[in-house]
């Protein structure tokens, strides 16, 4: 038989328990809320982070409720990180941003996450980091700075091109095209093997500071005179079938790489540049069986899935050939321009045009960034859309996929702080 004094015990203890288990299930979701988990971009076995970013829920006034997403764990998005929450306030929570060990008050930022009031001015840490470079010295990790300056969950490390190693990249595998890679591991894996190179040149790769110039396709370039300026930069990023010959007085004479897609890409072998790397943009899945054909040689049967004709034929060696990393696309639409996330796909008015995506790409790569031939404006109708055809400005309001006004904004955000120089003035 147990003793009296051990069921006494007993009991005691039992109730001790009921009232604790409460208490700790609430003490877990009070912590839970107020801890935020990082997920840094890169490859998931190894993680380099150049500033760090962590939120801070300042303590409210009355406890607030809390609950279960309607889809889970939240999901935040960031310009670098995917912020992941187990649960959301419903109450507001004042949120302050630490970066590089500022504090910034989450009311000083727009809804995209950008200071309210940008100063094209250098912070003081930054004038001492330059101050003593030459005059017209590249300045190491100048954009990367002045972004996160105005843009503070900004992080640089973002690779430019997809290697053998993209299955490894978090931020773009649970996307479909053209915001991620999800069901064509294969056929990219089957490219990757074929093309081999994965970096700029050795020449370029070797430079500690890198100046680049992303030359869009505007009207606004005719009669400026900038090619010699143009061809100054380190690397000359052009779109599409956006001529050079014929144009070198405006546009410049040189040509890095030329980012382009399947019906944005010469359809004329000769027009290519020499030297040039081809760079591909994928916008549905289509155009990563459009690329296997260009690489493998094979001949493409029909267009059928494509919204005009496309190249049959690409003038490059598989080693001259990239694949432009998707996250550009991705941050540039959902992050830096807040354009619909229409659950992950292409969608009306959630695509960033492929100049706004080079610029992306060039924020996380050079360290200094220069834009010629951007702008739309479209209180002059009739002028000319592109500097190499007749097509007008007021085509432009076609478009279905883009949305031409809040990615104009994103840009002048660049513009006004100078994280971007605009050599044509158009934006």
């Amino acid at each position: 038989m147990v003793p009296c004094e051990c069921l006494m015990i007993m009991k005691v203890s039992h109730k001790l328990l009921f009232a604790l288990c409460p208490m700790l299930v609430l003490v877990f979701i009070y912590y839970s809320s107020g801890k935020l988990t990082l997920h840094i971009w890169g490859y998931k076995s190894h993680v380099h982070v150049e500033s760090s970013v962590s939120l801070k829920p300042t303590k409210p006034k009355a406890k607030p409720k809390v609950t279960a997403g309607p889809n889970g764990p939240e999901r935040y998005g960031t310009s670098n990180h995917f912020i992941r929450a187990s649960f959301h306030m419903i109450e507001p929570v004042t949120v302050d941003i630490v970066s590089k060990g500022q504090v910034v008050d989450s009311a000083a930022l727009d809804n995209q996450g950008f200071l309210l009031t940008l100063d094209a001015k250098l912070p003081l840490e930054l004038m001492h980091r330059y101050e003593n470079l030459s005059t017209g010295a590249c300045k190491p990790g100048y954009a990367a700075a002045k972004m996160t300056a105005i843009f503070p969950k900004f992080v640089k490390p973002a690779p430019m091109f997809l290697d053998r190693n993209f299955k490894r990249l978090a931020k773009v595998n649970n996307y479909l095209p053209p915001f991620g890679l999800k069901t064509q591991e294969r056929i990219i894996d089957a490219i990757l093997t074929a093309t081999k190179t994965y970096g700029l040149n050795p020449e370029l790769d070797r430079l500690s500071c890198k100046r680049c110039i992303i030359v869009g396709n505007g009207g606004i370039l005719a009669n400026k005179s900038l090619g010699l300026r143009i061809d100054e930069y380190d690397i000359v990023v052009r779109l599409n079938e956006a001529p050079v010959s014929g144009y070198t007085r405006d546009v410049g004479s040189k040509t890095t790489m030329r980012i382009t897609y399947p019906e944005g890409a010469f359809q004329t072998p000769e027009r290519y540049e020499k030297d040039s790397l081809f760079v591909f943009s994928a916008f549905k899945p289509l155009d990563f069986k459009w690329l296997r054909h260009m690489i493998f040689r094979e001949k493409l049967r029909g267009s059928e899935g494509f919204w005009k004709s496309v190249a049959q034929y690409v003038p490059r060696e598989p080693s001259e050939m990239r694949i432009l990393n998707p996250f550009f696309i991705q941050e540039a639409a959902f992050q830096f321009i807040g354009l619909p996330l229409n659950n992950g796909l292409m969608g009306k008015g959630n695509i960033p045009t492929l100049g706004t995506v080079a610029i992306t790409m060039a924020l996380h790569n050079c360290d200094e960034v220069a834009v010629a031939g951007f702008g739309y404006d479209m209180n002059t109708p009739h002028a000319p859309l592109h500097y190499y055809e007749t097509v007008k400005m007021s085509a432009i309001k076609e478009s279905w996929t883009h949305d031409i006004s809040k990615e104009k904004e994103f840009l002048q955000k660049l513009v006004k702080a100078n994280v971007i120089t605009d050599l044509t003035k158009g934006i």
